[in-house]
């Protein structure tokens, strides 16, 4: 194969994409800037470019004998501005699949999100298929992501061979950004007091790695596909993080309004607030998704679920050790005295409404 190049080849993503692609045999071009972290990409060779996505000099530089791309850069933080993200997810996918376009490149294998579909129905699963729902929006980052991939069918109409993949929420080892896995990182420092209903759909890097070069292999141009594994509801993935890593799980489920109510209150505290509003509406939508049409199409086959939060809990006790909770901690007295509470609160107003 030609050269192959990759854009956000430092983060947790791209990194495997990368490694992938060095394995498979490509020759592969990375796009850093002066800022990228380079502690993803020990072990495998690499020809590293300067550039940027939103620089269209430089990507007209570094696509100079380019057969393929993999579009994996992008902002997934839910407390960026809507410009920020509109900017980095929207304007800078525009700007690399136009030069892609412009520079005739034989592959483009772009990175969406299972945002972009949008969250499902409570209780249900969504596909490729789905509408996008009005309770996706007021979330920066899921609206950026579903513009980001309008922009992909818009330059796929005009001929770009492009293929789209939708992540699911990625763990595993890596996470140097502290993009996806940052929910695992909270969870072992005990810094998620509370939660609302809602749920979520777990999937590991190396699974997401290989789908990305199914998709390159046998993906059609214009169609997306979902890379998502195991749905959990919060209550089942903080079960889970806790019998793997010891630390108990966040005693207190908080109805919607009273979480809302204090991630607003948090906003007017100094320093940085626990938790925003947004990540509270983000977290109560149930991200839960069936993979289908990756797995019969594409040969797509993910790994267990429980190594993707294995690995996730092992790198973080690799990379942090005494700053996280030990095994056999618990949460601070007073949030599993209110959670004691809400529980039997909660059991009354059942019997009573039977």
């Amino acid at each position: 194969m030609g050269t192959t190049l990759v854009t956000g080849a430092t983060g947790l993503i791209g990194s495997g994409v990368a490694r992938a692609l060095a394995a498979r045999g490509d020759d592969v071009r990375l796009v850093l800037r002066e800022s990228s972290s380079l502690d993803n990409l020990d072990g495998f060779d690499y020809e590293p470019a300067r550039g940027d996505i939103l620089d269209r000099r430089s990507l007209r530089r570094v696509l100079k004998g380019v057969e393929r791309v993999f579009h994996v850069a992008g902002l997934t933080s839910l407390r960026a501005s809507a410009a920020t993200l509109h900017k980095v997810n929207v304007q800078g996918t525009r700007t690399v699949l136009e030069e892609c376009l412009r520079a005739g490149v034989e592959r483009v294998v772009f990175t969406s999100s299972v945002a972009a579909i949008g969250p499902a129905k409570p209780g249900s699963t969504a596909d490729e298929t789905s509408p996008f729902l009005p309770r996706a929006r007021g979330v920066p980052y899921v609206e950026a992501k579903h513009a980001a991939e309008i922009e992909a069918l818009r330059l796929a109409a005009r001929g770009l061979p492009v293929v789209i993949v939708n992540p699911a929420h990625v763990f595993g080892r890596g996470d140097v950004y502290r993009s996806s896995t940052d929910v695992v990182r909270r969870f072992l420092r005990r810094e998620i007091p509370a939660y609302v209903d809602g749920a979520i759909n777990i999937v590991d890097v190396a699974d997401v790695a290989r789908g990305h070069l199914l998709a390159d292999e046998k993906g059609e141009v214009g169609e997306r596909y979902i890379l998502g594994n195991r749905n959990y509801t919060w209550d089942r993935l903080f079960a889970d993080l806790g019998r793997i890593s010891g630390v108990e799980p966040p005693a207190l489920k908080l109805p919607l309004a009273a979480a809302l109510a204090f991630a607003q209150a948090a906003e007017l505290a100094p320093g940085r607030s626990a938790i925003t509003p947004v990540e509270v509406r983000a977290s109560a939508q149930w991200w839960t998704y069936r993979n289908t049409k990756a797995k019969r199409l594409l040969g797509w086959s993910p790994a267990p679920h429980e190594e993707a939060i294995e690995a996730t809990v092992g790198w973080y006790r690799e990379r942090e050790g005494s700053r996280l909770a030990s095994p056999g901690a618990r949460q601070p007295i007073p949030f599993r005295i209110a959670g004691f509470a809400a529980r039997q609160a909660g059991g009354l107003a059942s019997r009573l409404a039977s």
